[in-house]
């Protein structure tokens, strides 16, 4: 066991180009599991899709736990 900083997955959308819609793949991984780095996302993902890992690009969005904000 490692004390090192995890993180989860709350959505996974594949991006488009030229503003067609997004799909929502968040099926494709387990919600759940702790990931140590987005290389082992990137990677868990590729292995999803069929594809190289350095065919996945990744976009960190979303927003951050209240609890976890710096206090003025």
């Amino acid at each position: 066991m490692t004390d090192a900083a995890t993180f989860r997955v709350e959505r996974l959308r594949q991006g488009a180009f030229d503003d067609a819609p997004q799909s929502d793949i968040t099926h494709l991984i387990d919600r759940s599991y702790r990931y140590h780095s987005s290389q082992e996302l990137r990677w868990h993902i590729a292995e999803r899709l069929g594809t190289s890992p350095a065919a996945i690009h990744l976009t960190a969005t979303g927003r951050r736990d209240p609890r976890f904000s710096r206090q003025p």
